[in-house]
């Protein structure tokens, strides 16, 4: 269908026929879907008329060939101009393959692997008549008491950024029409969502326009500029006007200032939530500011279509706001090819061939080993074939490794620890145990780990969060490990044996508790489908732990937020000469993370040269290239990530200690050399000014290159401007 015939399939639409198409639905509103479509929020009685639903423009959290082909041809028999619905779903890490959460992803540092992951995820939900999913996520987080944190990819825009257009890459392809394999993507949440104050999720978010635009903005504009074709509105607030009634913030920014001629949705009954925010009375203005700010369809609420019609017959709406809205969502119809094709990729016998085929769980595996981080290892990994393995703790044998938004995830099927230690090892070498519940501990529990542990020669333990604690509605004012899994571990280290803790969690723990009392740490996060196999193959060797975290690790809850690209102060705690109490600092702790981001272990290591500059002085039009040689100085192959930081030294607002700027993953075999090359230019040193002005300042900078953000070799150089 071209734009000429959708301009003319507008027209031919009633007012309430094009008002509808701005609502959705979940999915058992609809004839020929099963009772219990995907929700995710409260159901309350609504009002939807049998009219409005055959009228609707989308659904929402429907999937399955058999069930997808009957929905959309029960409401193209009864839709008066044959316009199909969008089938829309929350496709974050997988579908029935699940990948690790997108935190881990982050800690994988691959963005061949994210785009892959991202394309797995469309293929199947393509092929089970998904045409949409909610994702990315570009939300950057500085706060891991916000449950929410699993879906983000970390602290630092720069990097986020790229697995924000890494994921979009996957999800759409190039060609949504023809490449009925792939789903349209929907960046979210816009904006600001993860500064929720308090890491408490739906909360208030208060920041300059500056700081919106410096560090918020720049991942959900990378996934614009890679295509993404839907945007949905965030929860919060921002300088006191709720996201869904911000003009400011959408109608002028995102659709006039970038451009984006998109498709706009709210979040799960943000419309009408603009009422307990306050700055709706009744539903009718609920709808009147939500449309304004351009808001194009509405999800799981009713103000559109209760109040549109009455707000465009007093005025107070035109309706070429509402010609707009629905043109957007027609065009994206026409985008996906569903006019011509309103079954697009739906197949009931390719379901069974694609979905969690071994290709695809393969795929998975190999992403969850690149994104374990390791964060100890006092020469206890990997393990040996031959070592008495005891394999206690309430994720010893636990499905529940897939982490929040595996709703089609089983964990039933799921790779677990157990049984995948078992294969590794020799018959016989592992004993498992539970030990402990995620929250109780029994001592008759105790007893049996006990006795298992004083068997084995090594103790490896399997702790962490259920998936209920983290995720949407999942903040925690407590981060570290439940007590009931650090009294097990506690009593553990009483038996003198050694051991390794295995953590699965969706975000950056408080590991006090742990940290002193294990010898090795892996953090494999929620890792997916194939989490025990990939885990296995870590603990024994079979791979080298290659991530690196992307988001710090605190010390303590107290020191939240806690970032590395944080600003100096006036009064900086190791500044020469300074009194060494009237300094920025905590009496009772560091101010440094407990574990900085970029970090990681291996069972090999590295060292680094002295990075070499091409010149001390950079002009608009004279990049500097810094080369640094790595040398892999252990005894087995293994991968870093090489990471390059600056600091502008003087700017016209306080500019943070370390950027990220650019990094590269290399493999190096023992005692390999490699040099690495970067090129940096003078726009990667630009920056929001007071005026809002986006340009760089002439003067001194230092540039850091290392393994992580705190153990970096610097020099200096100089920006000239003239």
């Amino acid at each position: 269908m071209k734009d000429q015939q959708l301009t003319s399939l507008l027209n031919q639409m009633t007012l309430e026929e094009k008002i509808a198409q701005l609502q959705q639905l979940a999915a058992n509103f609809y004839e020929g879907a099963e009772e219990g479509g995907q929700i995710t929020g409260p159901m309350a009685s609504m009002g939807i008329t049998d009219h409005m639903i055959e009228n609707s423009g989308s659904v929402l959290g429907l999937s399955g060939a058999e069930q997808v082909i009957a929905v959309q041809e029960a409401h193209l028999r009864k839709n008066r101009l044959g316009i199909p619905l969008l089938m829309m779903a929350d496709i974050v890490h997988g579908f029935k393959t699940i990948f690790p959460v997108p935190l881990a992803i982050g800690c994988s540092w691959d963005m061949e692997r994210a785009e892959l992951s991202a394309e797995i995820a469309a293929k199947e939900a393509a092929v089970s008549g998904v045409h949409v999913t909610f994702a990315p996520m570009a939300d950057l987080v500085r706060d891991p008491r916000w449950g929410r944190v699993m879906e983000s990819t970390g602290e630092d825009p720069y990097l986020n950024g790229r697995f924000a257009r890494a994921f979009v890459r996957g999800f759409q392809g190039n060609d949504l029409t023809d490449d009925v394999s792939r789903l349209a993507a929907c960046v979210k949440h816009f904006a600001a969502y993860g500064l929720s104050e308090g890491g408490r999720d739906y909360n208030t978010v208060d920041l300059s326009e500056r700081q919106l635009r410096e560090y918020y903005l720049p991942a959900y504009r990378a996934a614009l500029d890679e295509g993404a074709e839907m945007v949905m509105t965030s929860f919060n607030t921002i300088d006191g006007i709720p996201i869904s009634g911000n003009v400011k913030l959408l109608r002028q920014l995102l659709r006039e200032e970038w451009g984006f001629d998109g498709v706009l949705i709210s979040d799960w009954g943000a419309v009408k939530e603009l009422i307990p925010h306050g700055v709706a009375e009744d539903e009718a203005e609920a709808a009147l500011k939500a449309i304004k700010a351009s808001v194009d369809i509405e999800m799981m609420t009713e103000c559109y279509v209760h109040q549109l019609p009455a707000l465009v017959a007093d005025g107070q709406v035109d309706e070429s706001i509402i010609d707009e809205a629905v043109l957007r969502i027609l065009k994206l119809k026409q985008r996906l090819g569903l006019f011509e094709n309103p079954l697009r990729g739906a197949d009931i016998e390719k379901e069974r061939e694609v979905i969690f085929c071994e290709a695809h769980r393969t795929a998975a595996r190999e992403l969850a080993v690149k994104s374990c981080v390791l964060l100890k290892n006092d020469q206890v990994l990997p393990l040996t074939t031959e070592q008495r393995i005891a394999l206690i703790g309430p994720f010893a044998n636990n499905g529940d490794i897939l982490g929040p938004w595996s709703w089609l995830g089983s964990t039933e099927e799921a790779s677990r620890l157990a049984p995948a230690l078992e294969a590794r090892a020799a018959a016989g070498k592992v004993t498992v145990a539970e030990g402990s519940g995620i929250e109780s501990f029994t001592e008759e529990q105790w007893l049996e780990a006990k006795a298992v542990a004083l068997e084995a020669d090594v103790i490896v333990l399997a702790l962490g969060e259920h998936s209920d604690m983290s995720g949407e509605a999942g903040s925690r004012s407590d981060i570290c490990l439940p007590e009931a899994q650090r009294e097990l571990l506690q009593r553990m280290k009483t038996l003198g044996k050694p051991i390794v803790v295995v953590l699965f969690n969706g975000r950056p723990l408080d590991l006090s508790g742990v940290i002193e009392n294990a010898d090795a740490i892996l953090e494999a996060w929620f890792p997916g489908s194939e989490g025990g196999a990939a885990i296995t193959s870590l603990l024994y060797g079979d791979e080298n732990p290659s991530g690196r975290l992307t988001m710090s690790f605190p010390v303590s809850v107290g020191q939240i937020p806690v970032y590395y690209n944080h600003f100096n102060t006036g009064r900086p705690l190791h500044a020469p000469g300074a009194d060494k109490r009237y300094v920025s600092q905590y009496l009772d702790i560091p101010n440094e993370p407990f574990l900085p981001f970029g970090f990681g272990l291996s069972y090999t290591t590295f060292s680094y040269s002295e990075p070499n500059l091409s010149g001390e002085i950079m002009t608009k039009d004279q990049p500097i290239k810094v080369t640094v040689t790595v040398t892999n100085t252990g005894n087995v192959q293994g991968e870093e990530v090489v990471q390059l930081y600056i600091r502008d030294i003087s700017g016209e607002v306080v500019r943070p200690m370390k950027e990220l700027k650019d990094f590269a993953k290399i493999s190096l075999s023992p005692g390999e050399c490699k040099e690495v090359s970067f090129t940096l230019t003078e726009a990667q040193l630009r920056y929001y000014h007071s005026d809002l002005s986006f340009s760089s300042d002439p003067g001194q900078f230092k540039l850091f290159v290392g393994p992580n953000s705190q153990e970096v070799k610097e020099r200096d150089f100089r920006l000239t401007l003239a």
